[in-house]
């Protein structure tokens, strides 16, 4: 019986020092000036999987907003009020645009209507 409880403290030990040390600032993978996945805040956005990555993206006043076409069919981006137009984006392409303005900024792939995505700007 000692030596199964020897085993199990062991073990316990070892997974709560695993837990710990995945859960300590040092070991994150991240460094102070890259947003984790998913994060919204990026001014880069990724068509991918029939999609946009991220669909919404909040961004300041005057800045420019990537987007990087990894697909392998052609895409657009479209805003939905016309103010910004990609044109044809094949794999690899990618288009930029500076917003100058604040508000939301709906826009969508011209060839697939259920690829929609929108920028807040502030």
């Amino acid at each position: 019986m000692n030596m199964k409880s020897g085993i199990f403290k062991s073990i316990m030990i070892a997974c709560t020092m695993v837990l710990f040390l995945s859960c300590s600032k040092s070991s994150s993978s991240y460094g102070s000036n890259t947003p984790p996945p998913g994060n919204s805040n990026s001014n880069d956005v990724k068509i991918a999987n029939m999609s946009f990555a991220a669909a919404t993206i909040t961004i300041n006043k005057g800045t420019k907003v990537t987007w990087t076409n990894n697909d392998n069919m052609t895409h657009t981006v479209t805003a939905d009020d016309g103010s910004f137009d990609s044109g044809d984006l094949n794999k690899g392409d990618t288009y930029s645009y500076t917003f100058g303005s604040t508000g939301t900024f709906a826009y969508h792939c011209s060839f697939h209507s259920g690829m929609t995505g929108s920028v807040v700007v502030k």
